[in-house]
């Protein structure tokens, strides 16, 4: 056994509310899911829809609500529970929190992980003293592999900070950053899955452009984007280092290397963080 795959055995979290359970709530709901994560259930999950909380009919490890049933489905959720996971987009975020408020635990956490929103805004809608941690988190936690950022905000501990680590650290990689950090990371890796879709993409339309099938260019790229990950994981070398030892000096990979050096990527993954992060920033100023 691994140290990672032992941390997510061992590690026990408490009662977890999620309150909203999106394309990213949903990712961290089905990696807090998985079998070897030892925490409190069944975990209490709300949803606007009640078509969206009847997915959950059959669960015996989750118990969901609609809003759209329940009005108060979102204040009794939180009640008795001490991680309190905001899954809401970020321009519901203000409105949701204020509804919890009153009916939050002495002591619970509140985790947010709304892009765009700081946790004083957060703060400033919540009883004084109530710990706020921001995280981003992505997709790959579905699976035990996402990378997450966490900050504490004002009032947060660092055992604070700590206990949403070791939540995240069991759907994937937790690293503890400074909240002026979170919108790069959320560029970095909380987008990051898209951008190896839209390299996916490229390949596989390029590969039949060279003569393979849909099949084929399909699953060439698939495979050499898994097993290049893997790779990767299970190495200790830097990846400039690893391209090398597959671009033989005049070989057809430096060529091809070359050609796509010569596009400016740096410029262009660059400018794609910018925007990413200005997306953010504009957000937060509710834009």
């Amino acid at each position: 056994m691994d140290e990672s795959t032992a941390f997510r055995t061992t590690a026990r979290l408490p009662r977890t509310a999620m309150i909203g359970v999106g394309s990213m709530g949903g990712a961290i709901l089905e990696g807090l899911r998985a079998p070897d994560v030892d925490i409190e259930r069944p975990i209490v999950v709300t949803t606007k829809s009640e078509a969206s909380a009847r997915a959950f009919a059959d669960a015996s490890d989750v118990t969901a609500t609609s809003s759209e049933r329940d009005p108060d489905a979102n204040r009794r959720a939180v009640r008795g529970a001490e991680l309190v996971v905001l899954g809401v987009k970020p321009w519901m975020m203000r409105d949701v929190v204020r509804e919890i408020a009153a009916d939050l635990e002495p002591g619970a956490v509140v985790v947010s992980v709304a892009a765009g929103v700081p946790s004083s805004a957060i703060e400033a809608e919540l009883p004084e003293g109530v710990p706020v941690v921001r995280a981003m988190p992505n997709t790959p936690s579905t699976v035990g592999l996402g990378a997450t950022g966490i900050a504490g905000g004002a009032s947060a501990t660092s055992e604070h900070v700590a206990l949403v680590q070791r939540m995240f650290a069991t759907v994937g990689e937790a690293l503890v950053v400074r909240e002026d950090q979170i919108n790069a990371v959320a560029a970095v890796s909380g987008s990051g899955p898209a951008y190896l879709f839209l390299y996916a993409e490229e390949m596989t339309a390029a590969a039949e452009r060279a003569g393979f099938d849909e099949d084929q260019a399909r699953a060439l790229v698939k495979q050499t984007i898994v097993g290049a990950a893997q790779l990767w994981a299970q190495s200790d070398e830097r990846p400039e280092t690893l391209r090398r030892k597959v671009t033989s000096p005049k070989g057809t990979t430096e060529q091809a290397v070359l050609e796509l050096q010569s596009g400016g990527w740096a410029d262009l993954f660059d400018r794609a963080l910018a925007a990413n992060i200005r997306r953010s920033e504009e957000i937060e100023r509710g834009e």
